[in-house]
């Protein structure tokens, strides 16, 4: 009786090796590789191409969710953003405060990258901290900080050039006010990623050319600054994007301010902070994000295929 129960546990048992062959199964499936990738492909479903997709369907329709209104119009809605006067002013405020923002960045880091780069300074380390410091600053605490610097009556920057200037409520001085914060909060990252870019050269290229009897604006010219702009062209893209998307400091430095009277756009609002003061108005909302979206991605695309990192891609190595 005791060998017949025997007999019937062992067939009851599943044989050691189908056990080990699931386990190698699952083991291949559940591998940290694929649980990172289906976690990508989750994240980028959910909190990327859903709201995509749903601020597209919601600027082809009168959309309402808060009394539960979603009627067809077409593009009636882009048409309603194409003939408003204060979409077109964002617009203009939006190109302003990127082309500024990103041409004294970048000659301002890319200046102070080959000076730190010369033997003519000492103490290296301590200004490329220094240089960096800003870009590390809580973003809410140095718009403070530059709140009261740019005031009227007690202001750092009216006292030290004996100008007075409302530069936050005037709309002459507001957008260049908002510039010159952006400029000194960034020129740091720029600063560092040039200065690596010029450290990555090979030195045996300087020292060809030095022989060669080039002088130092061709060094520059032939060598440095081409080398430069072909390693750091996605840097300029991300720039750019980060500056037509830069709501923070808008927000917390001006407001969009100043506003004219019955405008819900002011003088230093971009697309991004006047589309977030629309968000009672869903269809004009939706239609300026999708908008932001396609000029972001066109333009992005476009300059890094006609850069020479896409076309000569493996050519600095």
């Amino acid at each position: 009786m005791t060998n017949v129960n025997r007999s019937a546990a062992r067939a009851a048992q599943p044989a050691s090796g189908e056990v080990s062959g699931a386990r190698q199964v699952l083991g291949r499936i559940f591998t940290m590789r694929n649980i990172a990738v289906v976690s990508l492909v989750v994240y980028f479903a959910v909190f990327m191409a859903y709201p995509i997709f749903s601020a597209f369907a919601g600027s082809l329709h009168d959309w309402n969710p808060l009394i539960d209104k979603y009627d067809w119009v077409g593009f009636d809605n882009f048409a309603n953003v194409l003939t408003d006067g204060l979409f077109w002013k964002s617009l203009w405020n939006t190109a302003i405060y990127s082309f500024f923002s990103i041409l004294f960045r970048v000659v301002l880091g890319l200046a102070l990258a080959l000076l730190l780069s010369s033997k003519l300074v000492k103490c290296k380390d301590t200004l490329r901290g220094l240089f960096y410091m800003p870009t590390i600053t809580p973003l809410v605490a140095v718009s403070f900080v530059w709140m009261w610097m740019f005031d009227p009556q007690f202001g750092m920057i009216d006292k030290i050039t004996g100008l007075d200037i409302s530069w936050l409520n005037d709309s002459r001085y507001a957008m260049p006010a908002v510039i010159i914060m952006t400029i000194w909060k960034d020129f740091g990252y720029a600063t560092v990623l040039y200065l690596a870019g010029i450290m990555a050269l090979p030195r045996d290229v300087y020292e060809a050319a030095q022989i060669d009897g080039a002088n130092w604006w061709q060094i520059f010219t032939k060598i440095t600054m081409p080398y430069l702009i072909f390693v750091l062209t996605p840097y300029l893209i991300t720039t750019f994007t980060g500056n037509v998307n830069n709501f923070n400091i808008i927000y917390l430095l001006s407001g969009g301010n100043p506003t004219e009277t019955g405008d819900t756009a002011g003088k230093t609002d971009l697309l991004i902070t006047w589309l977030y003061k629309l968000t009672v108005d869903y269809n004009l909302g939706a239609v300026i994000g999708i908008f932001t979206f396609i000029v972001l991605a066109v333009v992005s695309l476009i300059t890094y295929r006609s850069s020479s990192s896409y076309k000569n891609e493996g050519g600095f190595r």
